[in-house]
């Protein structure tokens, strides 16, 4: 029976500080791979004596408990890179991971918004600031919220960024006469991003609210919570959520519906694959390609309903 309470596995720790310090994982992967390894050692014991066999009894007693499909590959990936790991540091006599099969994910496609329900999203978001305009000098704190939670969906759509990015950009990172972003994506890649006149108009009417959030937690966080100090992707989630659900036209939920819509869009409009890629941070041009998908689902729709031999 495992321990209540069990002592870290030292070889665990190695392999996150070599992911933290040689691959240059951000904290929330590494919590990831961690948390599934540290549950993996709490059902089959010490990692250095771990086999094929207990591998493929974690996984099944993980799939009796009715664990998602998306979450039981994760797992099987988070091993698959500590097994091949401590095999080529000698922690281990082999690989024990390499006969260990991902299920397929089959062929769900990203939920896009049409970009009429954009125009939509951001109309209502604006038309909320302004009413709060009215209020201004009464109410200076909850304008400051209407404007910032406007430009945040502005930056998410034209930037295509993801919320953990979005969340740990500073004002610095804002270049406002190139329109431009200074991203630090996943293992601490930095890309530069461009953005649009609308949110442009967006970042500057929240850069002149933002003061009114200000407190000593800011630093030089761009998007600041209620509190002052720098915004949480929770609070994201929740405020895109919220508008998205008011918008009531989509099933498309959650900030990354705005980068999938980004990058469909951008596909839709003509822009080149590659550049794409480049925009939103994919390691391999394999990740972008799933958007070619989408964007070839929406015109195999609209040869159906409108091609005279469909």
């Amino acid at each position: 029976m495992a321990q209540e309470h069990p002592q870290p596995d030292p070889l665990i720790e190695a392999f996150a500080a070599h992911l933290q310090h040689e691959r240059g994982l951000s904290a929330h992967t590494l919590r990831g791979y961690t948390s599934d390894l540290v549950q993996l050692a709490q059902h089959t014991g010490p990692l250095r004596a771990i086999t094929l066999s207990a591998l493929r009894t974690w996984l099944a007693a993980l799939h009796e408990a009715g664990l998602a499909r998306s979450t039981l590959n994760r797992k099987i990936a988070s091993v698959r890179a500590f097994t091949a790991w401590a095999h080529r540091r000698g922690h281990l006599p082999e690989d024990p991971a390499v006969r260990l099969r991902s299920g397929s994910r089959g062929t769900r496609l990203p939920e896009v918004l049409q970009a009429r329900d954009i125009d939509q999203l951001t109309q209502d978001l604006a038309a909320h600031r302004a009413a709060w305009a009215q209020l201004k000098e009464d109410n200076p704190h909850d304008y400051a919220l209407a404007a910032r939670d406007e430009a945040i969906v502005e930056t998410l759509y034209a930037a295509g960024i993801r919320v953990s990015e979005l969340a740990g950009l500073n004002t610095t990172d804002l270049n406002q006469s190139r329109r431009t972003l200074r991203v630090i994506g996943k293992g601490s890649k930095e890309r530069t991003v461009p953005y649009g006149k609308p949110a442009a108009q967006a970042l500057d009417r929240w850069l002149h609210a933002r003061d009114q959030l200000v407190a000593p937690a800011s630093g030089a966080a761009l998007f600041l919570g209620a509190r002052g100090g720098r915004i949480d992707v929770r609070v994201v989630r929740r405020l895109v959520d919220q508008a998205l659900e008011n918008l009531g036209t989509t099933g498309a939920r959650g900030p990354h519906a705005m980068r999938h819509s980004a990058a469909t869009h951008l596909l839709d409009g003509g822009a080149d694959l590659r550049a794409v890629q480049e925009l939103l941070g994919h390691s391999s041009l394999q990740t972008t390609q799933i958007y070619t998908h989408v964007s070839m689902d929406k015109l195999t729709q609209a040869y159906a309903q409108a091609h005279p031999r469909a």
